[in-house]
Protein backbone atom coordinates (compact mmCIF):
# COMPACT_ATOMS: atom_id res chain seq x y z
CA UNK A 1 0.00 0.00 0.00
CA UNK A 2 1.61 3.16 -1.13
CA UNK A 3 1.63 5.95 1.78
CA UNK A 4 2.96 9.73 2.41
CA UNK A 5 4.57 10.54 5.70
CA UNK A 6 5.15 13.88 6.70
CA UNK A 7 9.60 15.04 7.52
CA UNK A 8 9.04 18.97 8.66
CA UNK A 9 7.34 20.58 6.03
CA UNK A 10 8.47 17.96 3.76
CA UNK A 11 6.58 15.07 2.02
CA UNK A 12 7.84 11.19 1.36
CA UNK A 13 6.62 9.07 -0.65
CA UNK A 14 6.42 5.64 1.42
CA UNK A 15 5.07 1.96 1.05
CA UNK A 16 3.52 -0.32 3.64
CA UNK A 17 3.73 -3.69 3.45
CA UNK A 18 1.17 -5.73 5.89
CA UNK A 19 2.06 -9.62 7.09
CA UNK A 20 -0.33 -12.24 5.47
CA UNK A 21 -1.64 -13.76 8.28
CA UNK A 22 -3.47 -11.97 11.22
CA UNK A 23 -1.11 -10.62 14.23
CA UNK A 24 -3.02 -8.00 16.45
CA UNK A 25 0.14 -6.06 16.90
CA UNK A 26 2.83 -7.79 14.45
CA UNK A 27 6.46 -6.22 14.76
CA UNK A 28 7.71 -2.97 12.34
CA UNK A 29 10.56 -3.08 10.66
CA UNK A 30 11.12 0.45 8.66
CA UNK A 31 13.14 -0.15 5.97
CA UNK A 32 15.79 2.42 4.40
CA UNK A 33 17.35 2.90 1.32
CA UNK A 34 21.10 3.94 0.54
CA UNK A 35 22.68 6.96 -1.07
CA UNK A 36 21.62 7.11 -5.23
CA UNK A 37 24.11 5.19 -7.52
CA UNK A 38 25.67 7.56 -10.16
CA UNK A 39 23.97 4.77 -12.53
CA UNK A 40 20.43 4.21 -11.47
CA UNK A 41 19.91 8.68 -10.40
CA UNK A 42 17.74 9.85 -6.92
CA UNK A 43 14.46 9.25 -8.92
CA UNK A 44 15.09 5.54 -9.35
CA UNK A 45 16.62 4.68 -5.94
CA UNK A 46 13.91 3.45 -3.82
CA UNK A 47 12.60 1.48 -6.25
CA UNK A 48 12.86 -2.06 -5.53
CA UNK A 49 12.51 -1.89 -2.11
CA UNK A 50 8.48 -2.37 -1.70
CA UNK A 51 9.50 -5.75 -3.24
CA UNK A 52 12.09 -6.67 -0.65
CA UNK A 53 9.33 -5.23 2.17
CA UNK A 54 6.78 -7.75 0.78
CA UNK A 55 9.44 -10.58 0.86
CA UNK A 56 9.94 -9.59 4.33
CA UNK A 57 6.14 -9.27 5.61
CA UNK A 58 5.68 -12.50 4.34
CA UNK A 59 7.99 -13.39 7.57
CA UNK A 60 5.31 -11.89 9.74
CA UNK A 61 6.27 -7.85 10.07
CA UNK A 62 4.84 -4.79 9.01
CA UNK A 63 7.36 -3.15 6.48
CA UNK A 64 7.56 0.39 5.89
CA UNK A 65 10.09 1.77 3.56
CA UNK A 66 10.09 5.26 2.21
CA UNK A 67 11.89 7.66 -0.43
CA UNK A 68 14.41 9.83 1.60
CA UNK A 69 13.88 13.68 0.81
CA UNK A 70 15.34 13.98 -2.59
CA UNK A 71 14.77 11.16 -3.99
CA UNK A 72 11.67 9.23 -5.53
CA UNK A 73 9.18 11.31 -5.78
CA UNK A 74 9.69 12.73 -2.35
CA UNK A 75 10.29 16.32 -1.87
CA UNK A 76 12.73 18.33 -0.85
CA UNK A 77 17.21 18.25 -1.62
CA UNK A 78 19.58 15.87 0.06
CA UNK A 79 21.51 16.55 2.92
CA UNK A 80 22.93 14.04 6.20
CA UNK A 81 20.94 15.95 8.65
CA UNK A 82 17.87 15.67 6.62
CA UNK A 83 18.01 12.18 6.09
CA UNK A 84 18.40 11.50 9.73
CA UNK A 85 15.15 13.59 10.36
CA UNK A 86 13.65 11.53 7.74
CA UNK A 87 14.20 8.02 9.48
CA UNK A 88 13.58 10.14 13.27
CA UNK A 89 9.88 10.76 11.01
CA UNK A 90 9.34 7.55 9.70
CA UNK A 91 10.13 5.92 12.86
CA UNK A 92 7.71 7.85 14.79
CA UNK A 93 5.00 7.31 12.26
CA UNK A 94 5.41 3.85 12.34
CA UNK A 95 4.13 3.49 16.19
CA UNK A 96 1.26 5.65 14.71
CA UNK A 97 -0.11 3.42 11.84
CA UNK A 98 -1.35 0.47 13.74
CA UNK A 99 -1.23 -1.87 17.09
CA UNK A 100 2.50 -3.12 16.70
CA UNK A 101 4.96 -4.88 19.15
CA UNK A 102 7.74 -2.73 18.48
CA UNK A 103 10.21 -0.95 15.88
CA UNK A 104 13.50 -1.84 14.25
CA UNK A 105 15.14 -0.61 12.04
CA UNK A 106 16.89 -1.66 8.63
CA UNK A 107 19.08 0.12 6.48
CA UNK A 108 21.75 -0.13 3.34
CA UNK A 109 24.41 1.92 2.92
CA UNK A 110 24.46 5.29 3.92
CA UNK A 111 20.46 4.26 5.23
CA UNK A 112 21.93 2.06 7.54
CA UNK A 113 24.22 4.10 9.17
CA UNK A 114 21.37 6.64 9.87
CA UNK A 115 19.65 3.54 11.11
CA UNK A 116 22.15 3.31 13.82
CA UNK A 117 22.37 6.86 14.44
CA UNK A 118 18.66 7.15 14.62
CA UNK A 119 18.55 4.24 16.99
CA UNK A 120 21.30 5.58 19.31
CA UNK A 121 18.35 8.97 19.78
CA UNK A 122 15.26 6.47 19.98
CA UNK A 123 15.69 4.32 22.55
CA UNK A 124 12.38 3.00 21.73
CA UNK A 125 13.78 1.51 19.15
CA UNK A 126 13.89 -2.12 19.22
CA UNK A 127 17.04 -3.28 17.39
CA UNK A 128 18.76 -2.32 13.97
CA UNK A 129 20.19 -4.30 11.24
CA UNK A 130 22.86 -2.36 9.36
CA UNK A 131 24.17 -3.38 5.65
CA UNK A 132 26.61 -2.50 3.87
CA UNK A 133 26.71 1.01 6.45
CA UNK A 134 30.23 3.26 6.54
CA UNK A 135 31.46 3.71 10.18
CA UNK A 136 31.55 6.98 9.76
CA UNK A 137 31.12 10.07 6.86
CA UNK A 138 34.63 10.87 6.58
CA UNK A 139 35.49 10.86 2.86
CA UNK A 140 32.23 12.62 2.24
CA UNK A 141 33.09 15.18 5.18
CA UNK A 142 36.74 16.03 3.46
CA UNK A 143 35.29 16.53 0.09
CA UNK A 144 31.80 18.10 0.67
CA UNK A 145 31.88 20.13 -2.50
CA UNK A 146 32.41 17.29 -4.86
CA UNK A 147 29.60 15.37 -2.84
CA UNK A 148 27.42 18.21 -3.43
CA UNK A 149 28.08 18.39 -6.96
CA UNK A 150 27.27 14.72 -7.38
CA UNK A 151 24.15 15.08 -5.44
CA UNK A 152 23.36 17.84 -8.18
CA UNK A 153 24.68 15.65 -10.95
CA UNK A 154 22.24 12.72 -9.80
CA UNK A 155 19.33 14.35 -8.82
CA UNK A 156 19.30 14.35 -5.43
CA UNK A 157 19.22 17.86 -5.07
CA UNK A 158 16.98 19.81 -7.24
CA UNK A 159 16.96 23.49 -5.86
CA UNK A 160 19.79 25.66 -7.53
CA UNK A 161 19.81 27.63 -4.09
CA UNK A 162 20.01 24.45 -1.96
CA UNK A 163 21.62 24.47 0.91
CA UNK A 164 21.43 28.03 1.92
CA UNK A 165 24.73 27.52 4.24
CA UNK A 166 27.64 25.21 2.67
CA UNK A 167 28.87 25.32 5.89
CA UNK A 168 25.86 23.81 8.29
CA UNK A 169 25.40 21.33 5.48
CA UNK A 170 29.21 20.27 5.81
CA UNK A 171 29.06 20.38 9.47
CA UNK A 172 26.39 17.29 9.44
CA UNK A 173 29.28 15.04 7.51
CA UNK A 174 31.19 15.33 10.44
CA UNK A 175 28.54 15.23 13.21
CA UNK A 176 26.78 12.10 12.46
CA UNK A 177 29.15 9.33 13.49
CA UNK A 178 27.44 5.73 12.82
CA UNK A 179 30.31 4.19 14.78
CA UNK A 180 29.68 6.79 18.27
CA UNK A 181 26.32 6.04 17.78
CA UNK A 182 26.61 1.83 17.58
CA UNK A 183 28.06 2.19 21.22
CA UNK A 184 24.78 4.14 22.84
CA UNK A 185 22.54 1.04 21.42
CA UNK A 186 23.26 -1.98 24.10
CA UNK A 187 21.47 -3.70 25.47
CA UNK A 188 19.33 -3.27 22.12
CA UNK A 189 20.28 -6.07 19.12
CA UNK A 190 22.20 -5.23 16.53
CA UNK A 191 23.19 -7.25 13.18
CA UNK A 192 26.07 -5.68 11.05
CA UNK A 193 25.98 -7.19 7.61
CA UNK A 194 28.97 -6.69 4.93
CA UNK A 195 30.01 -7.47 1.59
CA UNK A 196 33.86 -8.43 1.34
CA UNK A 197 34.50 -7.22 -1.64
CA UNK A 198 32.16 -4.18 -1.04
CA UNK A 199 33.37 -1.51 -3.57
CA UNK A 200 31.87 1.23 -1.55
CA UNK A 201 32.68 0.83 1.76
CA UNK A 202 35.46 -1.43 3.03
CA UNK A 203 34.48 -4.42 5.01
CA UNK A 204 36.79 -3.14 7.46
CA UNK A 205 33.63 -0.47 8.69
CA UNK A 206 31.76 -3.68 9.64
CA UNK A 207 34.05 -4.17 12.05
CA UNK A 208 34.44 -0.85 13.60
CA UNK A 209 30.45 -0.55 14.34
CA UNK A 210 30.34 -4.06 15.59
CA UNK A 211 33.50 -3.35 17.79
CA UNK A 212 31.82 -0.42 18.96
CA UNK A 213 28.76 -1.72 20.37
CA UNK A 214 29.90 -4.96 21.72
CA UNK A 215 27.62 -7.36 20.97
CA UNK A 216 26.43 -7.12 17.22
CA UNK A 217 25.91 -10.08 15.33
CA UNK A 218 28.79 -9.37 12.39
CA UNK A 219 28.04 -11.65 9.25
CA UNK A 220 30.42 -11.08 6.28
CA UNK A 221 29.00 -12.05 3.15
CA UNK A 222 32.31 -14.15 1.12
CA UNK A 223 32.47 -12.28 -2.42
CA UNK A 224 29.69 -9.88 -1.65
CA UNK A 225 29.87 -6.26 -3.16
CA UNK A 226 27.89 -3.13 -1.81
CA UNK A 227 24.33 -3.51 -3.00
CA UNK A 228 23.18 -6.63 -0.84
CA UNK A 229 19.73 -6.48 -1.02
CA UNK A 230 20.01 -8.38 -4.66
CA UNK A 231 22.28 -11.24 -2.96
CA UNK A 232 19.96 -13.98 -2.03
CA UNK A 233 22.42 -14.74 0.84
CA UNK A 234 22.64 -11.28 2.46
CA UNK A 235 18.51 -11.09 2.21
CA UNK A 236 18.75 -14.90 3.75
CA UNK A 237 20.74 -13.59 6.68
CA UNK A 238 18.81 -10.55 7.12
CA UNK A 239 15.48 -12.45 7.13
CA UNK A 240 17.35 -14.79 9.76
CA UNK A 241 18.05 -11.76 12.34
CA UNK A 242 14.30 -10.97 11.79
CA UNK A 243 13.00 -13.72 13.07
CA UNK A 244 15.04 -14.45 16.07
CA UNK A 245 14.16 -10.56 17.04
CA UNK A 246 10.06 -11.12 16.71
CA UNK A 247 10.25 -14.17 18.61
CA UNK A 248 12.46 -12.84 21.11
CA UNK A 249 10.22 -9.32 20.99
CA UNK A 250 7.04 -11.10 22.18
Amino acid sequence: MEIEFRSGNLRLDGYVAEPPAADASPPTLVLCHGYPSSTLGAAETNRSYPELADRIANEGWRVITFAFRGCGTSTGDFSLGGWLDDVLAVAAAALDHGPTMGVWLAGFGTGGGLCIAAAAKRPNIRGVAALGAPADFKDWANHPRRLLQHAREIGAIHHPDFPSSIDRWTRELHEVRPADAAALIPPRSMLVLHGSDDESVPSFDARVLSDAHGEAELRIVPGAAHDLRHDPRAVAILLGWLDRERHRGR
